[in-house]
Parts: C-alpha cells; structure tokens; sequence
C-alpha cells in the first residue's frame, strides 16, 4: 500500500483505515486499548527515508482486514524485520500466510535472506516455549507461537511488556552517581549534543541484548538525528529525553527517551534507552528514567501508564524498571527464519 504524502492526499483514507485495524489488533494481542496511536503519529514514522519499510494490506470485500509490514533496514542487511497483523474475526483462513509469503517475498527482492520479525503474546498456562537465551518463554500453545513454527520461524528471544502506573513517585527511586550529571528536555536535540545523540542511537544496534537474532549496525550523524526530530514532530506527540553526561570527558554516555500523546487516555511509551558499556555499573540508566519521569509530570501530567518493553535476558535494565515500580502485562516473542541451504549436484 502506498505511503500517502498527508491524510489528506491520495491514499490518506486508506492509511487511517490500516491504523483502525492495526489499533484494534494491538488492543486484543495486548490486553491494553490504551496502545493505540492515531494514524496522525504513525504517518511521519513510514515516511522516515532512513528506514525504508514496506507496507502490504489485505481486503476482504474492499475492507482492510489484515496487514503485513517489512522493515528492510538500511543498504547492505541481510535480514528484514517483519510484522503479519490479521483482526481475529479473519484468522485461519489463510490470510496471515499469504501476507506473511508476499512480505517475505518483499524482503527476498530486496536481497534480504534471513527473515526475523516479533508479536505480543498474552500469559496463558500450559505448556511453555523457552526463550533459547534461557531467559523467558511464551505460551506453547498460542495461535500466534503455532503460526510462525509452522512458517519456518523459530523463537529467538522473549520480551517482557512492562508498565508503570502514573503518576510517578521520585521518592521511590532516589539516584546518585558521582562523576555524572542529568540532562533533560522536551522536543529537539540541542545543537552541541547532536554528535554524541547519534552515537548513542548508533551503539542502540550494538550495545543493547540481540540474543542470536541478526542486527545491523545502524549509520548515524547529526543529520539523521535533525531528520528524526523533524519527524517527531509532525506527530503532534512530545518527546522527552533525558541524558547523563560524564563530566570529566563532557561526552553523553547515557540516554532515555519518553514519548507522550496529546490524549492522555493513551499510555506514554518508553522509547530507547541505553548506558554504553564501557559506562555500566554506575546506576546511569536509574538516573535517566527517573530524570525523564520527573519531567514528565511536571510538563505532561494526567496520563496513567508508561509503556516499556526490554528484553527477558537484560536483567540490569529490568532490575532498573521494577526498582522503579514497572510490572510485566505482555511478552513478545521474537522469530528468526534462516535461509533454506541447498547443496549443488
């Protein structure tokens, strides 16, 4: 489905539709209807020249029922990240595996051979599926765990939903990390800390738990981070980010990054945060989050859930989040799909 240039362009109608149905899908898989953007936010998202994604839709009865979305990565991967998304009235009948062949077919064109892509998955007992990190497990027998074993797909990595009801008591959470200090503000990058911004977002691909799943290094630059900020801001949702700096070098080493809808019936969602390696141990990811929800009530109270999700094996992170008072409502299983090897004769 193309892309349209605004809602109010060609294809517009047909975008706010997808989201509607997008929406109502991550509502049922969550649990939580307060997850549900407005086609407003996500448009500038598919829009963003440095991640090039793919869209694809299906229709019964010109109806949009179901979605499949290929994230290509940049030049170069070998792998693409994809999404099949079918509202649950429409299941088994065949509409998820011809979305998820004709994305997979995208991804081939494209030169990618190893297909990886994730969905949320809510408790159930019974028989578990274990995380091959030795970190985690979903529901062995979920349609959606039943669906990627049977495409191919085996289970990668398990991540933890969390959130954190509003609103927020700093007392709970007290932070000091000498040697460091804390930064925050709501919108654009400061000029001076573009640099170092873009070698965080860089280090996110590098430094953050991928178990065995294929990640490509991302390029950054202070152009890409300008070009991010724009897009956000086309959104009409605020961005906060908090930093810590290391004061001896004057260089970032730590950041974490809020993003909060006008309509403050839906859930304010963690973005990226990271602590780079060579900086761990010193409580800066703690110091962070708190710095980033404390400005969150003072600029943007009345909202009653902050959103996260971290992977099952990145205990230092979830140590940081339930200190904080953060508890898990979803798991996501993550697939991985490598290419079928054939020997030549």
């Amino acid at each position: 489905m193309p892309i349209p240039e605004s809602l109010d362009a060609p294809g517009g109608a047909d975008f706010v539709e997808m989201v509607v149905v997008r929406n109502a899908i991550e509502a049922e898989t969550s649990g939580l209807a307060e997850m549900s953007p407005t086609a407003q936010d996500l448009l500038p998202h598919w829009q963003d020249a440095y991640s090039p994604q793919v869209l694809l839709v299906a229709r019964v009865d010109g109806r949009i029922v179901g979605r499949a979305t290929v994230d290509l990565g940049e030049e170069g991967a070998v792998s693409a990240y994809l999404g099949v998304q079918v509202l649950a009235e429409h299941r088994r009948r065949g509409i998820g595996t011809a979305l998820l062949e004709a994305a997979e077919a995208v991804a081939r064109e494209a030169g990618r051979t190893v297909m990886q892509g994730d969905g949320m998955i809510l408790p159930e007992p019974g028989p578990q599926l274990d995380s091959p990190t030795g970190h985690g497990s979903v529901p062995a027998g979920a349609a959606a765990v039943r669906f990627a074993l049977h495409h191919g797909y085996a289970l990668g990595q398990v991540v933890r939903g969390s959130r954190l009801a509003l609103p927020f008591d700093a007392a709970l959470a007290p932070v000091e990390s000498p040697g460091y200090r804390v930064l925050a503000w709501e919108g654009a990058m400061p000029e001076e800390r573009l640099d170092d911004i873009a070698r965080l977002h860089e280090r996110m691909a590098t430094d953050a738990p991928s178990a065995d799943l294929e990640v490509a290094p991302e390029t950054w630059d202070a152009d890409r981070v300008r070009a991010l900020d724009a897009l956000r801001a086309k959104t009409g949702t605020a961005m906060l980010t908090s930093v810590v700096e290391h004061i001896a070098s004057g260089t970032l080493v730590a950041f974490s990054e809020l993003s909060v809808p006008p309509d403050t019936a839906l859930a304010v969602h963690q973005q990226d945060t990271l602590v780079l390696r060579e900086h761990r141990g010193h409580r800066l990811g703690m110091l962070a989050k708190v710095a980033n929800l404390e400005l969150l009530g003072r600029r943007h109270p009345g909202h009653s859930w902050v959103i996260t999700f971290n992977a099952e094996e990145n205990r230092p992170m979830l140590d940081v989040n339930e200190a904080i008072g953060f508890v898990p409502f979803v798991y996501e299983a993550v697939w991985k799909k490598q290419p079928v090897l054939t020997l030549g004769g």
